[in-house]
C-alpha cells in the first residue's frame, strides 16, 4: 500500500489531470542509476588501493598465460613454465631497481613471454647491460632450482622444466636488438648485433626448412632491423657518449655474458630429456 502511494506521489500530471509518462531517456537513466553508483564506489575503492593495480595486472596476465600454455602442454608444465618466466622478469626488476630505474611490473603475453617496460631510458650502455643480464642470471638460477627439485622428487617434469628454462634464457642472450643479449652486448660492442642477426636469421631459416614456421622469429627479425641499421649512420655526440664504457667494465660484462652462455649450454646438455620418456 505504501509503495503504491510513493509511486503515485512521484508521478507527474498534466494540467488536464492525465499522468505524464516518463520519456525513454528518463527510463534508461532510472534503469542504470544503480550501475552508475556501483561504478563510482568501485572507482573510489581503486583510488584508495591503486598501488595494487600493477600486481593485479601481473597476476591476471599470468593466469591467462597458464591457461593458454595448459591447452598445449598440460597445466602442470604450464604453471612451471610461467613461473620460470616470472623469475626471469624478476631478475630484470631487481637489476633495474638496483640501478635506480623506474619500471613497470611484468605483463605476460601467451606464446610470447613477458615484458617489463622501463619508465625512463638507461643513462648509458653499462646500465642497459646490467638490466639486460639481470633476467638471464636469475632465470638460469630458477632453471637450476628445477634440477634440484627433480633429484629431490624424481619427477621428470622438473628436468623438462629445467631444460626449457636453460633454453629460454640462452635464447634471450642472443645478441639481437631488444632481446636481453642485444642489450648486454651494447656495453661490449654494438657491432655484435650483426652476429646476432645472422644467428637469428639462420635459425629461422632452418626452422622454416624443417617445416616448423615460427612467426615469432620472423617478428623478432623485423623488430631487430632498426637497431641494426643504426650502426651504419653517424652518431651524435650524446649517442657516442652513451656507448662509452670503461675497459674494466667491458671485461666484467664479457665474463658474465659469455660465461653464462657457456653454463646454459652445459645445462641444456645435462638436462636434456628424451620426449618419449616424459
Amino acid at each position: 500500500m505504501e509503495e503504491h502511494q510513493n509511486e503515485y506521489a512521484q508521478r507527474q500530471y498534466a494540467p488536464d489531470g492525465r499522468p505524464i509518462e516518463p520519456t525513454l531517456g528518463q527510463r534508461i537513466k532510472k534503469l542504470f542509476a544503480p550501475v552508475g553508483v556501483a561504478v563510482l564506489v568501485c572507482l573510489k575503492f581503486l583510488a584508495k588501493f591503486k598501488f595494487l593495480l600493477p600486481f593485479l595486472k601481473t597476476g591476471a596476465t599470468m593466469l591467462i598465460s597458464i591457461w593458454a600454455y595448459a591447452l598445449a602442454w598440460g597445466w602442470q608444465f604450464a604453471v612451471g613454465f610461467v613461473l620460470l618466466i616470472f623469475v626471469h622478469e624478476c631478475g630484470h626488476l631487481i637489476a633495474a631497481k638496483w640501478c635506480n630505474l623506474k619500471v613497470t611490473t611484468p605483463a605476460f603475453i601467451p606464446f610470447v613471454g613477458a615484458l617489463i617496460t622501463l619508465k625512463e631510458n638507461p643513462p648509458n650502455a653499462w646500465i642497459e647491460a646490467i638490466v639486460g643480464i639481470g633476467g638471464p642470471i636469475l632465470g638460469s638460477l630458477g632453471a637450476a632450482a628445477c634440477v634440484g627439485i627433480y633429484y629431490a622428487t624424481g619427477n621428470p617434469l622438473f628436468m623438462a622444466l629445467a631444460y626449457t628454462g636453460f633454453f629460454l634464457n640462452l635464447f634471450n642472450l642472443m645478441p639481437v636488438g631488444f632481446l636481453d643479449g642485444g642489450r648486454v652486448v651494447t656495453a661490449l660492442s654494438p657491432w655484435l648485433w650483426i652476429l646476432g642477426f645472422i644467428i637469428l636469421a639462420g635459425y629461422t631459416v632452418s626452422r622454416i626448412y624443417s617445416g616448423h614456421v615460427n612467426f615469432l622469429l620472423v617478428i623478432l627479425i623485423v623488430l631487430s632491423l632498426p637497431r641494426l641499421f643504426s650502426l651504419f649512420r653517424r652518431r651524435t655526440a650524446a649517442e657516442q657518449r652513451y656507448y662509452e664504457v670503461a675497459p674494466e667494465r667491458r671485461i666484467i660484462m664479457a665474463v658474465l655474458y659469455f660465461g653464462l652462455i657457456a653454463l646454459l649450454v652445459l645445462g641444456m646438455e645435462f638436462t636434456h630429456v628424451a620426449r618419449e620418456s616424459l
